[in-house]
């Protein structure tokens, strides 16, 4: 691919984990990537790995909960002379509560970042999307999103609406030819999960995972990759399931191999 080809990529969250290695995977690809995450620091570092690679990069700090940020990070590629071909909406939080425990306020900041500010993105980028009647957006959704799990009342409320969101903005900007797409991860191996999860929560997963392993980040980024191809102007409104086959296994495996053993009657 050429730079041509995928022109420029606006990367929220870009500066660590999923995010990271989104702009990196695009840059290869041969995109020019604004960097944007509310960690300065991450936003270096992700430059920094994307120039040592040889790819071009700059970096912008951004909160997706505010439209004014939104504006200079899109007006960034106009150090390019460009407009931005390819928005992939990372950035996102979680906050574990119980349903009844869930406040207000926890609630607002979840849904402020993991949706509305996926919208406000998206909108920006598709008004100059039109201008040149070529897109791509990709939202991340979760599993989370297609099943619950104690404690994410808002995370995933906020990732199930990413999956309605992606389909308005696919129905309404296909016409234009922006696509949208959106992907849902299952249990990826991020620094953070790497750091919080325990060796029992890790092994009391993993049979849940038919391929038998956490994803990696480069895992969700080849997708990404995909979605963002100007290869793949016929996908559209879809929901990009990368999960090992974790949201096919329902809620347990148990009997599994006894079942093919045939001893299960």
């Amino acid at each position: 691919m050429t730079m041509k080809e995928y022109g420029v990529a606006l990367v929220t969250g870009a500066g660590s984990g999923i995010g990271q290695e989104t702009a990196i995977h695009l840059a290869e690809k041969g995109a020019r990537v604004i960097v944007t995450d509310i960690s300065e620091a991450g936003i270096s570092d992700t430059v920094r790995k994307i120039e040592a690679l040889g790819g071009v990069a700059l970096g912008q700090r951004l909160d997706v909960s505010d439209p004014d940020d939104i504006e200079a990070a899109f007006a960034a590629a106009e150090r390019w002379d460009k407009c931005v071909d390819i928005l992939v909406n990372n950035a996102g939080i979680v906050n574990i509560q119980t349903f009844l425990e869930f406040t207000a306020k926890s609630w607002h900041q979840v849904m402020d970042v993991n949706l509305t500010g996926s919208f406000l993105c998206a909108q920006r980028a598709a008004r100059d999307m039109i201008g040149q009647s070529y897109g791509r957006i990709i939202n991340m959704s979760s599993v989370s999103g297609l099943r619950a799990g104690v404690g994410r009342t808002a995370y995933g409320t906020s990732k199930a609406a990413i999956i309605g969101l992606t389909r308005q903005i696919a129905l309404e900007m296909g016409p234009y030819g922006i696509t949208a797409n959106a992907i849902a991860p299952g249990p990826i191996m991020t620094p953070l999960i790497e750091a919080t999860y325990s060796e029992e929560t890790i092994a009391r997963l993993l049979p849940m995972i038919p391929v038998g392993r956490f994803g990696s980040c480069s895992d969700i980024a080849e997708a990404v990759c995909y979605l963002a191809s100007p290869k793949t102007g016929y996908v559209n409104g879809e929901i990009l399931t990368v999960d090992g086959g974790y949201a096919s296994a329902g809620m347990t495996q148990t009997g599994t191999l006894d079942l093919a053993k045939g001893k299960n009657k």
